[in-house]
């Protein structure tokens, strides 16, 4: 064969396994959506297991049927409180959707923080800015996330946005704080600064985005566990390579997931629920929520084996 013609078969199959591997991304695994359960020692010696549902990064428009199908189902997992760390809405008509979906959650003990993209709207951007230029922040149009506030309070779940709360669920203690955003600086941790509650069998942090220096000020007030999302765990990964950025000051190993954060705190970050609109596509990154069934830690809070390195936690995807 000419070499012309090897070249143009070859650049024919190039081509089409691009198209291919776009389409699998945005129609097939964009809408795979799946819940994830893990199990985390962090609770206080002696406490009884606690059943937590962490959902993020929902981005929801009017029209995504199938997502709010699907949402609608997770009150069918039955679990004892409900943590959002925002980046619900992607459209000014959205609330309605969110609200509706997360119905039966809403009647569960819950708490929440807002992301970015609860304040602002989703705006076209150049891809290449994640990783030539991630601190670059372009908003959109503002957001109605004082009505979304509004319908989850009304409900009953917490706004922990520079809050600090206590309260009961499942006979247990937990001790709660969250911060605003800092992917755009809304962060201040001051205001919720100073150890929290020792007679907790839980204490809880909450915040959109995992930023280091939010995630160290947690740790040294002695939380044991925070949940945050912002990364999509990636949403574009590589097999055997995994996230290429996080969007945040995250390393890529930590991009979803558990980890440790120094010697006691262990950290979850949600892979996400959504996309942008003008990104709708993941790969090797499926949509997910996550039911965490949290456990007495061994020695209250310290893993006995936290001297060979970070575990790895299995998940079973249902």
């Amino acid at each position: 064969m000419p070499a012309s013609a090897v070249l143009k078969t070859t650049g024919a199959v190039a081509l089409g396994s691009a198209v291919a591997g776009i389409g699998y991304a945005s129609i097939i695994e964009r809408n795979a959506f799946v819940v994830r359960e893990l199990t985390m020692p962090v609770l206080a010696p002696g406490s009884s297991p606690l059943r937590v549902l962490h959902i993020s990064d929902i981005h929801m428009r009017p029209g995504q049927r199938r997502k709010q199908a699907w949402l609608r189902e997770l009150a069918g997992w039955e679990p004892d409180l409900v943590v959002n760390t925002g980046d619900n809405l992607a459209h000014p008509k959205a609330v309605p959707a969110v609200v509706q979906t997360l119905g039966d959650l809403l009647s569960l003990p819950g708490v929440f923080v807002f992301g970015s993209n609860d304040y602002f709207g989703p705006r076209l951007k150049n891809p290449m800015n994640y990783l030539t230029n991630p601190g670059h922040r372009v908003h959109g149009q503002p957001l109605p996330w004082q009505d979304l506030r509004a319908a989850f309070t009304e409900r009953g779940w917490l706004d922990l946005t520079h809050n600090r709360r206590e309260l009961e669920v499942a006979g247990l203690h937990i001790a709660a704080a969250g911060v605003d955003d800092p992917h755009i600086a809304r962060d201040r941790y001051e205001t919720i600064a100073g150890p929290a509650s020792p007679a907790a069998d839980l204490r809880l942090g909450l915040t959109h985005s995992p930023e280091p220096r939010v995630l160290d000020r947690f740790a040294a007030d002695g939380y044991q566990l925070v949940l945050a999302g912002h990364t999509h765990g990636g949403q574009l990964c590589l097999p055997f390579y995994g996230a290429l950025v996080t969007n945040s000051g995250l390393d890529r190993s930590r991009a979803k997931g558990a980890s440790r954060w120094g010697a006691t705190m262990r950290l979850h970050v949600s892979a996400g629920i959504g996309t942008s609109p003008f990104a709708p596509v993941r790969f090797c990154c499926r949509p997910e929520a996550t039911l965490l069934t949290l456990i007495a830690a061994p020695t209250g809070g310290r893993d006995p084996h936290r001297n060979r390195g970070r575990s790895q936690p299995t998940y079973s995807v249902h």
